[in-house]
């Protein structure tokens, strides 16, 4: 008879006591990573969407015009809107007012009943909930009834009943709620400006007509008031295109507009194409970011190809070309907002990155198709550009599948495939392996002296690389830099439906780190290759590998005591910590990598225990494409004004 083995260790009293119920919102407290995302600043900031949100869908149901959000000096959030007010009534079932079963029950709210809200983002209705579970503090006060009304909670409990704290007697409208993260949830609870304020406005473009205003009662302006922008805009998503490709060269003067409904499925469309290389379509569902697209995206895309096809087919341009063309060459310089109004979207989890309904795509081809045929017919010019575009894409795409091709097939005959100036490591399971990308043959010597040869690679990279916003694909792979990257990591480019698809599952080393200069070079090249993964190897950023390197900028010296420093704040705390009595400490300003020795390069930039990286993430498509096309692209105009505007921020050197 086999024996029975039992895990040592194991608790034997696995019995009904110990399966644990959790009440309320303790299960939110409990993982609260199942519900928005992460406890970093991704999930900090999550807190003000779900609060925000709420107020957009009482505008989209066509009670809302105007949502205030204010960032408090202790970096508790403020949103007011003027909507209907939650119900405060006392709830038939719960036996307590509704505004309480909504604060503190999940899975509660107005959102289920299609008569209150004909579409929403927030259909799981664990959204203001959750952000009540995470608050240290949160107060929530309704207008409505003339009267009005308020109740205060920590951690998710009220405190006390709903009460009435004022009268009304111009019987206004809406819902406030202020909130303090809970510094024991989350580990950042600082709240970023920049990150409030890109959402903002775009949620002003989806939602057109809508007024939002964003203030930061943190930090004052050149006025001595504090910071604040407000985000209005009647044109919609033309607008949002524009703004997106503000900084590109247009092929076309106005944006291809689409809007129509058609399966109770509302689709709206704005297009441009310019004359970039780069393909960038944004889509939402009730105003979520689906970033991973999903089927309104499939569906714009098959009337996006069929449609120009015909067209170019039926004028006689593609026999004329002599070229193949594929579904990609349509979206070469293709700017575009997709956003979809759904009763009942169907997400892939509490994300909501991808949408799943099938008459979606049916619906988006068919209003799609049917609008851009019209436009190709009366504007026979812009027409003409678009295909014209669509053939020098194709032909661009044959040359640089070559070149992809030339420089696999070399990896694969040069033996172990790898670039000669590459110092490798001896671990072979990528999860363990980093590879540093440095600036400069001098900086490369030092750190392949100082790194740690098990784990760590080095790959230094002479001067600058190219600038592939500017370049098509096929020059991309005579950059001998970008060869030597693209090799080192051993990902593979183009399948055969999808020749610009990138393959990471071969991918060597799972911590990508970008090591450059301290300087206006260096912050140059670091930009230069953050260009090229955003452009061409994104999965790589979105799966979490790439990082930035943060060299120290000064040396505090005196006698044997050496004080390494990141910032302004810490050299000046070195100094006067070293100063003390008698001479002044040195001070020594790094300026490049090559200056430090490699035990000083290690100690302070490579070791995993004392060292600070930045991980790159997409914090918003929308955003990281607008500034990428402005910073590196060929207008000048959007640049320089970027940089009057940000000049303050600058580091730069006296």
């Amino acid at each position: 008879m086999e024996e029975l083995k039992v895990a040592v260790g194991a608790p034997q009293d696995y019995s009904a006591d110990k399966i644990q119920v959790l009440e309320g919102l303790e299960a939110v407290r409990k993982r609260p990573s199942m519900y928005i995302g992460d406890v970093g600043l991704k999930g900090l900031h999550h807190l003000v969407w779900e609060v925000v949100d709420n107020s957009i869908d009482e505008a989209l149901a066509g009670y809302c015009t105007d949502i205030n959000v204010e960032i408090h000096p202790d970096n508790s959030i403020c949103v007011t809107d003027n909507g209907r007010g939650i119900p405060t009534g006392m709830h038939p079932k719960e036996k307590r007012s509704a505004l309480e079963v909504v604060l503190t029950v999940l899975h509660a709210g107005g959102k289920f009943d299609k008569e209150n809200y004909k579409v929403s983002g927030g259909l799981h209705g664990v959204g203001v909930s959750c952000v009540n579970a995470l608050s240290k503090d949160l107060r929530v006060t309704v207008w409505r009834d003339g009267k009005v009304y308020q109740q205060d909670y920590q951690k998710g409990a009220p405190l006390y009943d709903v009460k009435i704290v004022g009268e009304n007697p111009e019987n206004k409208t809406g819902t406030q709620v202020h909130f303090w993260p809970d510094e024991t949830i989350f580990l950042h609870t600082v709240y970023k400006y920049e990150t409030i304020a890109n959402r903002l406005r775009e949620l002003s473009y989806l939602n057109a007509g809508i007024r939002i205003h964003l203030k930061d009662l943190r930090e004052l302006d050149d006025n001595n008031q504090p910071v604040a922008e407000s985000f209005h805009s009647e044109g919609g998503l033309k607008e949002f295109v524009e703004y997106l490709d503000a900084s590109r060269v247009r092929l076309i003067d106005e944006p291809i507009y689409v809007k129509g409904e058609k399966h109770d499925v509302s689709v709206e469309v704005a297009v441009l194409y310019n004359n970039s290389y780069s393909e960038n379509v944004l889509s939402y569902t009730n105003n979520i970011n689906t970033i991973e697209g999903g089927t309104h995206v499939s569906g714009f895309y098959r009337a996006l190809t069929r449609t120009l096809k015909s067209y170019a087919d039926q004028g006689g341009m593609l026999e004329k070309a002599k070229v193949e063309i594929t579904g990609n060459d349509f979206r070469e310089g293709l700017t575009a907002v997709i956003s979809v109004k759904v009763h009942e979207p169907q997400f892939e989890g509490q994300t909501k990155t991808k949408l799943g309904n099938s008459e979606v795509m049916g619906a988006v081809d068919t209003i799609v198709g049917e609008i851009l045929k019209i436009y190709l017919d009366e504007n026979p010019k812009a027409a003409k550009m678009i295909v014209q575009k669509v053939i020098l894409a194709a032909q661009a795409r044959q040359a640089a599948r070559k070149a992809r091709e030339m420089v696999q097939r070399k990896s694969a005959l040069g033996g172990s495939g790898l670039p000669g100036k590459l110092a490798d490591c001896s671990e072979k399971n990528p999860e363990l392996c980093e590879l540093y990308l440095v600036e400069g043959d001098s900086a490369g010597g030092s750190a392949k002296q100082g790194r740690n040869r098990r784990y760590q690679a080095i790959l230094p990279l002479r001067g600058k690389i190219l600038n592939v916003e500017k370049a098509q694909e096929h020059r991309i792979y005579d950059n001998e830099e970008i060869k030597n990257i693209i090799t080192a990591l051993g990902i593979i480019f183009g399948r055969e439906e999808d020749d610009r698809a990138l393959n990471i599952t071969k991918l060597r080393y799972y911590k990508v780190i970008i090591m450059t200069d301290a300087d206006v070079d260096g912050s140059h090249i670091r930009t230069l290759i953050l260009t090229l993964f955003f452009r061409y190897m994104r999965e790589i950023i979105e799966k979490g590998h790439l990082y930035i390197a943060q060299p120290p900028l000064y040396l505090v010296k005196k006698g044997k005591k050496e004080i390494y420093c990141w910032d302004e704040n810490q050299r000046e705390q070195a100094v006067r910590e070293l100063s003390g009595s008698g001479s002044a400490p040195d001070v020594q300003r790094y300026k490049g990598l090559g200056e430090m020795n490699p035990e000083q390069l290690w100690e302070t930039t490579m070791n995993p225990d004392t060292r600070s990286l930045k991980k790159v993430d997409v914090e918003s498509a929308a955003i990281s494409d607008h500034l990428f096309s402005m910073l590196m692209g060929d207008e000048v105009a959007p640049r320089r004004d970027f940089i009057e505007k940000n000049a303050k921020y600058a580091n730069v050197d006296a």
